[in-house]
């Protein structure tokens, strides 16, 4: 499930990548030049670029939580609570397969992360 979850990371970050280096405007969209024309464009741009840039660093996050994981399994220590050393439940890593932490300890830390 982590591999799987890795891969399809690994392509969303490429695609997400392509989008956020992807000229927009002018030349892109038949004009003479890269700059947009129209303020609202430029505004349109400008938000999809900052989407584009928030959904990266997202996925860049959540990618280094698998390969965590994944260093977890050659380790011994996957699906063990980083807190209490509890065993994480399987619905909960079914649910979310890179958890750090058990179901009581996540709620601990909700209001304020330990890392």
């Amino acid at each position: 499930m982590l591999l799987a979850l890795k891969k399809r990371l690994d392509g969303d970050m490429s695609e997400l990548e392509e989008e956020v280096l992807h000229a927009v405007g002018g030349a892109e969209s038949g004009g003479l030049s890269d700059v947009p024309v129209h303020p609202a464009d430029l505004g349109t741009d400008n938000f999809e670029e900052s989407l584009s840039l928030d959904l990266l660093e997202n996925q860049d996050r959540i990618l280094d939580e698998v390969n965590d994981a994944l260093a977890g399994i050659d380790e011994g220590t996957f699906g063990r609570c980083e807190n209490c050393g509890q065993e994480i439940s399987k619905q909960r890593l079914n649910a979310l397969p890179y958890a750090r932490y058990c179901v009581a300890c996540a709620k601990k830390f909700e209001a304020r992360p330990p890392r």
